[in-house]
């Protein structure tokens, strides 16, 4: 079978841009899935959110790499993982690549902060040395065993050492064995389009709403020649206003509300596989009745 990686890349070539919605648990992936989206981003702030955390570089490797493998395995599509700035220097970094490729994502981006770390669209993030990420950077193609395994690699260099350091950085990783460049934040329109003019590899680009970023849309961001465009947090966002909402109303109403989508228990647990693992009740007890039959 073709790898999650490769089949990434296939759709960089097939689609030209690839859309990737944030998830950050299993039932948000597979809901990206329905909607007909051909790959998941398991966004690091939702994550860092759904377990009751900012996006300040709080949660472990483990942690992440749990979450991304549950949704990996929630979808047939390829999964692109928050990998923060690999936990640690070179030595870290090459130890989380490989948790991250068993847990079944396509690839990670790895960032040039320190750690702590903070969302890419906060302000006061502290970078490492241009030499340290560059050896964070061949840590990471160096540990994949999946040679399609997508090594994405991010720069925050933006907001404290401007655009054209942001470039720099950005050439110097895919010189190092990165795939894909991630260059963080952008803070014009002029500024989104040279990007994938001045670095020489495929581009990411990160549609935040009401970030440092303007706002652009998919069909303009193909145009200029971004290959992949992650959304991360679409859906967290849109869960904390659902659920101020319904919780509102049941205290104004003082009753169960209407919600958004009004769903019965079986149709919830449908959007999550109900009918394929009801299905299971019988087929294994059914074939083995009629062996004992014959």
């Amino acid at each position: 079978m073709m790898s999650k990686g490769k089949q990434l890349k296939a759709q960089m070539e097939s689609e030209g841009m690839v859309v990737a919605p944030g998830a950050y648990d299993g039932m948000t992936a597979k809901l990206i899935r329905q909607a007909d989206f051909s790959a998941v981003y398991m966004t690091g702030g939702g994550t860092s959110c759904s377990h009751g955390y900012p996006d300040f570089g709080l949660l472990t490797m483990s942690e992440m790499v749990a979450n991304a493998g549950r949704i990996a395995d929630a979808v047939d599509v390829p999964v692109i993982s928050d990998a923060d700035n690999g936990y640690g220097n070179e030595l870290n970094v090459y130890r989380t690549i490989q948790a991250f490729e068993k847990a079944g994502v396509a690839g990670v981006h790895l960032e040039d902060q320190v750690f702590p770390k903070r969302c890419g669209h906060l302000d006061d993030k502290e970078l490492i040395s241009l030499d340290d990420y560059v050896a964070k950077i061949r840590a990471a193609a160096d540990a994949r065993r999946d040679p399609d395994f997508v090594i994405i690699a991010r720069t925050d260099a933006r907001a404290g050492e401007g655009f054209e350091e942001a470039v720099r950085r950005c050439n110097a990783a895919l010189d190092a064995g990165a795939d894909v460049a991630f260059l963080e934040a952008p803070q014009t329109l002029d500024e989104i389009r040279a990007a994938p003019r001045e670095i020489q590899g495929p581009c990411l680009l990160n549609v935040v709403r009401k970030g440092k970023t303007p706002e652009i849309d998919f069909p303009s961001a193909k145009e200029m020649g971004y290959r992949i465009a992650i959304v991360p947090g679409l859906l967290f966002v849109q869960v904390v206003g659902a659920c101020d909402q319904a919780l509102r109303a049941m205290k104004a109403e003082q009753r169960h509300p209407v919600p958004l989508a009004d769903l019965s228990p079986g149709e919830a647990f449908g959007r999550v596989g109900g009918a394929e693992w009801n299905d299971r009740r019988t087929i294994y007890r059914d074939e083995a009745t009629d062996q004992a039959a014959d």
